[in-house]
C-alpha cells in the first residue's frame, strides 16, 4: 500500500520557548542523521512488503526551503539504501508565517493579541502575516498534487519532510474537508522531532476529492 510520510525536522538550534515559524534556524545534525536513518528503514520495509516492481524504489521527495527540512531531505538522500529520491524544494510545505512573532519569546508576545487569535483561529493572522485559513489553502494545494502527480494516484510513497504545523493541516483536511477549526478544535497531535506519521494514500484519496479546488 503507497503511503504518504509526514516526517516532522529534528530539534531546531533555537532556544525553547521562542516563536521561530519561518526563520530559518538548523537542526541538530546528529538528530536529523538518526531521524533520516529510521525513516529510511521504514520507508524501505514498507516498499519491500508492498511492491515487488522496480518503481517501488523510487520515492518522491518534498521538503520545505527552510533549512532544517532541507537538513532532513539530504540525510535522508545520503543514507545507502534501495531507495531513491526525487526531492523538490515546495514554499507550500514552510511552517506558518508569524511575521512579527518571529524570534520572540511567546511569554513576551502580548496576552491580548493571543486572546485575539484564539478567538478567531481561522482569520486572525499572528503577527500580522498569515492566518490558519491561508495556510490550510495552501497545504490543500500540496496535498492534492501530491495525489496526483507525485503519488501519481497512490502508485508511489512520497515523503513530505516539514514541519509540525503543516503536519497538523494535513491531518485537519482528511478529516474536516474544508471545514474551518475553532481554536477548541484544533487539538490535532504533531509527531515529536524527527518523528513522522504514515497515511495510507488508499484512506486519504476518498477526503481529497472532497476538498475544494
Amino acid at each position: 500500500m503507497s503511503t504518504l510520510w509526514l516526517a516532522r525536522h529534528a530539534r531546531p538550534l533555537i532556544d525553547s520557548g521562542i516563536c521561530y515559524g519561518r526563520l530559518n534556524v538548523a537542526a541538530d545534525a546528529a538528530l536529523t542523521a538518526a531521524a533520516a536513518q529510521d525513516l529510511v528503514k521504514a520507508l524501505a520495509a514498507n516498499t519491500a512488503k508492498n511492491f515487488s516492481s522496480p518503481t517501488a524504489c523510487t520515492v518522491v521527495l518534498r521538503h520545505s526551503p527552510l533549512q532544517r527540512c532541507e537538513q532532513l531531505a539530504h540525510a535522508l538522500i545520503e543514507q545507502q539504501s534501495r531507495l531513491v529520491f526525487h526531492p523538490h524544494a515546495d514554499t507550500r510545505l514552510q511552517e506558518m508565517d508569524f511575521g512579527a512573532w518571529e524570534g520572540v519569546a511567546w511569554h513576551d508576545i502580548s496576552r491580548a493579541h493571543v486572546d485575539a487569535w484564539a478567538a478567531d483561529l481561522p482569520h486572525y493572522a499572528p503577527g500580522g502575516s498569515e492566518s490558519l485559513a491561508s495556510m490550510l489553502q495552501r497545504v490543500q494545494a500540496a496535498l492534492q498534487h501530491s495525489w496526483l502527480v507525485d503519488s501519481q494516484q497512490g502508485t508511489r510513497d512520497v515523503v513530505w519532510a516539514t514541519h509540525a504545523g503543516v503536519i497538523r493541516c494535513v491531518q485537519w483536511l482528511l478529516q474536516h474537508g474544508n471545514a474551518l477549526p475553532s481554536s477548541a478544535a484544533w487539538t490535532l497531535p504533531a509527531p515529536g522531532f524527527g518523528q513522522w506519521l504514515a497515511l495510507p494514500w488508499a484512506a486519504a484519496a476518498p477526503r481529497l476529492s472532497h476538498l475544494n479546488p
